[in-house]
C-alpha cells in the first residue's frame, strides 16, 4: 500500500505588519511616501531609528519625527580618500582575491568625525553610488561617488574641462632640463597628450616631490612621463578634482561633498 505524502507545514505569517504600513496611517499619506520617511532616518521604533520600510512592528511604539520632510531627501555625493591598492570603479560585488572595490570603504565607520556638511548619515546614503573618475589602483587620493545625477553629468561630459592635481613622489633629484622635458612633450605627442603642467613641491636627500596638473582623469599618464625621463615613482596622490581639494581627509576615510562646492 502507498503512503500518502506528509502534508508540507504551513509556513506561520510573519508577525506584525510592515513599518511603512503603519508610518502611513500615522501620517495620512501614500505607502511610498511612508518608505521614503523611514529611509529619511525619520522613524523610531521603541526610541531607536529604523531605515528599513520592510521592518515589521507589532505593540511597539512609533514616532515619526515632527520636522519630518520628504524634501530633505536630496541625493548624497561622498568624497572618499583612497588608499593604494583599491580599485576605483570596481563594484562591491566583484570583489576577489585581485580586485579590492575602493566603494567598499564607505562605511559608516569609516565616515570623517570633522565632516563639516551638517549632513545625516542614512544607511539610504550607501546605495546607488556611481563612480565617474577613474584614478590609478596604485594611486591614493581623492575619488567621488555620487548619487546626484547632475554631478555625474559634470564629472562625465566635462570631464576633458576639468583640472586635476596630483602630488607624486619620484626617486633622486629632478633637473631643470627635466622639468622642462615633462612640461613639453615631443612634437610626435602634442596631439595625442594633453597639455601638462609639472612643478617641484618640494626635495629631499633621496626623493622629489612634483606637481602634476593637467585636464581630465588620464590614468597611466604620469607613470608613462616619469618612466620617459627616467624618474622611478614611489607615490602618486591625486590632491584636487576641479574646485574640489582632499585636504584635510584622511586616508582610507570619507566626507560628505559641501553643499558650496562644487567641481
Amino acid at each position: 500500500m502507498t503512503k500518502s505524502p506528509k502534508p508540507t507545514p504551513a509556513t506561520p505569517a510573519p508577525a506584525g505588519e510592515r513599518l511603512s504600513k503603519r508610518v502611513a496611517q500615522l501620517k495620512a499619506c501614500s505607502r511610498r511616501e511612508a518608505e521614503q520617511y523611514i529611509e529619511g532616518g525619520w522613524v523610531q521604533v521603541n526610541g531607536q531609528v529604523v531605515e528599513e520600510p520592510m521592518a515589521r512592528v507589532a505593540d511597539q511604539t512609533v514616532t515619526v519625527d515632527p520636522h519630518a520632510s520628504l524634501m530633505a531627501l536630496t541625493e548624497v555625493t561622498l568624497l572618499l580618500h583612497k588608499p593604494p591598492g583599491f580599485d576605483t570603479l570596481a563594484l562591491p560585488g566583484e570583489a576577489n582575491k585581485r580586485v579590492k572595490p575602493a566603494q567598499q570603504l564607505l562605511q559608516p565607520a569609516s565616515h570623517w568625525p570633522q565632516d563639516a556638511s551638517g549632513q545625516r548619515l542614512l544607511k539610504r546614503h550607501f546605495s546607488k553610488l556611481s563612480a565617474a573618475v577613474a584614478l590609478e589602483t596604485g594611486a591614493s587620493g581623492l575619488v567621488v561617488f555620487t548619487q546626484d545625477w547632475r554631478v555625474l553629468r559634470k564629472l562625465t561630459e566635462d570631464a576633458a574641462f576639468i583640472e586635476h592635481e596630483l602630488l607624486v613622489e619620484v626617486q633622486g633629484d629632478v633637473s631643470a632640463d627635466t622639468l622642462q622635458r615633462l612640461n613639453s612633450p615631443h612634437a610626435s605627442e602634442r596631439d595625442t597628450l594633453p597639455a601638462v603642467k609639472v612643478s617641484i613641491n618640494s626635495t629631499s636627500d633621496t626623493t622629489t616631490r612634483l606637481r602634476f596638473a593637467f585636464k581630465g582623469a588620464h590614468p597611466g599618464l604620469v607613470a608613462y612621463l616619469c618612466e620617459r625621463n627616467g624618474l622611478p615613482i614611489h607615490s602618486m596622490k591625486r590632491l584636487r578634482i576641479g574646485r574640489v581639494m582632499l585636504a584635510q581627509l584622511p586616508q582610507g576615510q570619507w566626507r560628505y561633498l559641501m553643499p558650496h562646492e562644487r567641481f
